[in-house]
């Protein structure tokens, strides 16, 4: 094996040019510089929804074992969800799903 990645990467032709080497995204020439300042509230944004995306895969497990979970499931989901009811109402206190201020 060690081989044979040694003889292919000695025998693979070595063509460089501007064209070959320019990026490509799905057929669309490029344009301009993609190095960009870019607002942290689009991150912000975006941390959060994944946040509170992962929240919603945690009812899953509660959804299907319902009846065999009782009230103590119940009460460590709605622990669960006052957790994260207490970080949405302190980023939303901290301004942080204000896109203007």
């Amino acid at each position: 094996m060690i081989f044979t990645l040694f003889v292919t990467h000695r025998l693979t032709p070595r063509i460089n040019s501007d064209r070959k080497d320019e990026n490509f995204e799905c057929g669309v020439e490029a344009e301009g510089n993609a190095r960009f300042p870019v607002s942290i509230r689009y991150f912000m944004t975006a941390i959060l929804f994944v946040l509170f995306d992962v929240e919603v895969i945690f009812f899953y497990p509660y959804a299907v074992n319902f009846y065999e979970l009782k009230m103590e499931g119940l009460l460590a989901l709605l622990m669960f969800v006052g957790f994260f009811l207490i970080g949405f109402i302190y980023i939303r206190l901290k301004g942080a799903l204000e896109w203007e201020k």
